[in-house]
Order: structure tokens, then sequence, then C-alpha cells
């Protein structure tokens, strides 16, 4: 049987499922890894095979348009960005173009990203077996946790009441897509059940890279879904150069916003001003390709500025990470028991940064409240607090031990009937 690997072709997304593809490619399988063609150098990287999908919609090149409109956006809008061109657009070109591409592929099954809206469609009318992965922290519809996009934390008091509420006004947020999967599954003969948002995920698995030990108390109820862990171990991406020389012995303070959000300029200013009235640190901004070192300003010989960075091996080495609250960012710090301070700015990270609040991991900062917040002194509270660093600390043990790329590889096995050996640390709990 060869399986195919399918993610949104971003690199939050395409960093956890290429490591994915790559573990289940080492216990023998057979894989194929799709995406469209700038998607190519994170596959190649992770020596996975690749076949190109959706080429007439995204050519080469095309995407950066996309995440340069995005990196300079916050808030509803950009999740409303994200959902109504991004994930829209690429759910309409998969539609189209998918069914052939798999079969060129030889493809016998698929592992579908949550966050690619109804493409389990196309499966389901072929009658292929699929499985569901969540990349980024995985959405909750059935109202026994909040929803991820709205960044709230357990209650306790009407608690499901109010998650259905956030789940209904995501609903009307995801219809246009919605629609354009109705006319789907109508052209198809597939009866759906509309009023139930999780009527096609995969019956036989959903399993997510989010630590049981850093999720809420209360899991989704569903028979198939399961924890595992982080989807890293260092190795399979492209290659980094970084000015190790020009690191100091400091303290260092590891400084992120990911690959989409990475275009607001404020944030890194605010931090590069901090900088400057922090000596005793040494500052890492990792700014990405959206903005240029001028535009945030002078910075203190204390900063270095670099626009891509070697970042689990610079984690190992800090002693605070600034982020966005990214999934990938914050699994890869709290894997080496780095607290963390977030600035979440939309789509899944204002409910991880709820979790990090909520597992007393790190501190968290609006993004509205940043200029009028003494940043300063949040940087020098996070790093000197024992109990954050205790708790993060603890829970990379629990990540280390449970070793989250084996638990999902062999729930895949275990969902595709391809099982050849156990795997440890069975993520349901």
């Amino acid at each position: 049987m060869r399986v195919a690997f399918l993610s949104l072709p971003v690199p939050g997304h395409l960093n956890p499922m290429t490591a994915l593809a790559r573990k289940y490619q080492g216990r023998g399988h057979a894989v194929v890894f799709l995406s469209v063609p700038d998607a190519a150098p994170f596959v190649h990287a992770a020596q996975v095979p690749f076949v190109p999908c959706a080429e007439d919609a995204y050519p080469q090149g095309s995407l950066g348009t996309y995440l340069q409109q995005l990196s300079r956006l916050s808030g509803a809008e950009a999740l409303s960005y994200t959902v109504n061109e991004m994930m829209k657009g690429y759910t309409e070109a998969l539609f189209q173009s998918l069914p052939e591409t798999l079969r060129k592929a030889g493809a016998d099954a698929i592992v579908l990203d949550q966050y690619q809206p109804y493409i389990e469609l196309i499966p389901k009318h072929l009658g292929m077996p699929y499985v569901h992965v969540s990349n980024a922290l995985h959405v909750d519809y059935t109202g026994r946790s909040p929803l991820c996009f709205y960044g709230r934390r357990p209650t306790g008091s009407d608690e499901t009441a109010r998650n259905r509420e956030d789940v209904e006004r995501f609903r009307v947020l995801l219809e246009p897509t919605t629609a354009m999967a109705r006319e789907y599954a109508a052209k198809s003969g597939l009866v759906v059940d509309w009023k139930n948002p999780h009527s096609t995920i995969s019956p036989r698995l959903w399993v997510t890279q989010t630590p049981r030990d850093f999720d809420f108390d209360r899991a989704p109820d569903l028979p198939q879904f399961h924890y595992s862990g982080p989807w890293h171990d260092g190795f399979g991406r492209i290659p980094v150069e970084f000015p190790w020389e020009r690191l100091t012995g400091e303290p260092i303070v590891y400084v992120s916003m990911g690959t989409l959000q990475n275009g607001v300029t404020e944030i890194f200013r605010a931090i590069a001003a901090s900088a400057r009235r922090l000596k005793n640190l040494q500052f890492v901004l990792a700014i990405g390709n959206q903005l240029t070192p001028e535009r945030i300003g002078e910075t203190g010989s204390n900063v270095v500025t670099v626009a891509y960075a070697p970042q689990i091996e610079l984690l190992k080495r800090s002693s605070l990470c600034i982020t966005h609250a990214g999934l990938n960012t914050v699994l890869e710090a709290l894997g080496v028991g780095v607290p963390l301070l977030a600035i979440p700015i939309t789509n899944d990270q204002p409910g991880v940064a709820a979790r990090i609040a909520h597992k007393e991991v790190g501190l968290i900062l609006s993004q509205d409240n940043l200029s009028s917040s003494d940043l300063p002194a949040l940087i020098m509270q996070t790093v000197e607090d024992s109990t954050l660093r205790a708790n993060a600390v603890h829970l990379s043990e629990s990540i280390s031990y449970t070793d989250g790329l084996a638990v999902a590889a062999g729930l895949i096995e275990e969902a595709f009937s391809l099982r050849i050996k156990p795997t440890e640390g069975r993520g349901r709990q």
C-alpha cells in the first residue's frame, strides 16, 4: 500500500507533516507527499517522494503572494483571509485536481491535514481509506473545549454552551467553503450530515501532535481521536546558515513570529527596543522574508537579526522564547524546557497561548496591549520565574518520554491495518 500525505502548503504544516511522512517511510512503508510546486524544497529536504498537485491554480512562485498578504494581517482580518482566501482557494483547486494526482501518484490511502477543510470528500468518493492529522492545534467542534481560534480558557461555568456558540461563529466564517463542499458532495453522490461538523472526519483515526499534557482537561469526545506529541526530531529540514560566532555566552532570548504572521513590524520593533534596555541578555531575531532589518530600526549590539534560524538548535541554548504562539515553535521550545512569552496574532495561536497560560509555562501578552505594556519587565519576569521554567522542564520530560512521531506513525499503521510493530506511549487518554 502506498500512502499519500497532503497538508496545507505552508511551513508550519509542511514541517511536521513531512517529518511524519519520513517517519512512516522509515518504518518500511511506501509514501508520497502531495502539495503545490512551492512545497517541493520542504519535501525534498525530508527525503520523501514528491508529486505536485494543483499546479494550474498554484504554479511555481504563486504561494508567496498569498503569504506576503497574510504576513501583514492580524486578528479577525487574518483569520478571515486564511479561511476564505487561502483555505477556500486551495480546497477548490484540490476538488478539481486531486483525483488525477492520486491516480498519477499510485496512492492507495491518504493522510489528510485537518486544516484543509472537506478534502476528505475526495477519498470518500473514490472509496480510498483516509485518516486525519492535526499539524496545528486540533479544531474541536464538539464544544467540550474552547475552540482554538478565539483564545478562551476553560471556566467551568456554562462552558459547553459558550464553546458551541464559538463553533457556530466559526462555521459562519467557513460557510463559503462549506457551500462549495456541498456542491461537490451532491455531484459525487455523497450523503453528508452537514449539521454535524465532525461528520466527515476520518472514522479510522484523527491524531494531533499536541501533547496530552499540554491540552485542556477535556478532549474531543470521539473514539478515533488520539494525542501523540510533537512531530519533529531535528532532521529533514531545509538547511539554514547562522552566525554562531556572534553568540556571546549571555542568556539567549530567541524571537520568532513564525512564517505566516512575521510581517507585523511593530512587534519586532518593540522587542528590539526592549533589547536596548536588557544588555544582560542576547536577542536572536528571526524575522523571516517579509521584513528587512532596516524596517525594524536600530538594534543594539546584543541583537542578532537573521531571516531564518536553525530554530531547534538555538532553542536548546535559549533561556526564553518570544513567539506568536505557533504550535510548532511552542512545542519545540517546550521540548527543550524553554519558557515562553507569547504574543498571539491569529488563527490557532490564541488557543495555543491559552494553553501556555493554563499550563503555566509562560506569559501571554496581547498584541493590542503591546505598546502600553512594560515589555522589558515582562521579558525579565519570564526569564527569572522559576515556576514557569520548572513547568516547562516537566513538560519537556513528558514530550521526550512519549516520542510523538513514533506514536503517530504507529496509529496510522493501525488505522490502515499495516501495523508492523508496537508503538510506545499510546496517545488517547
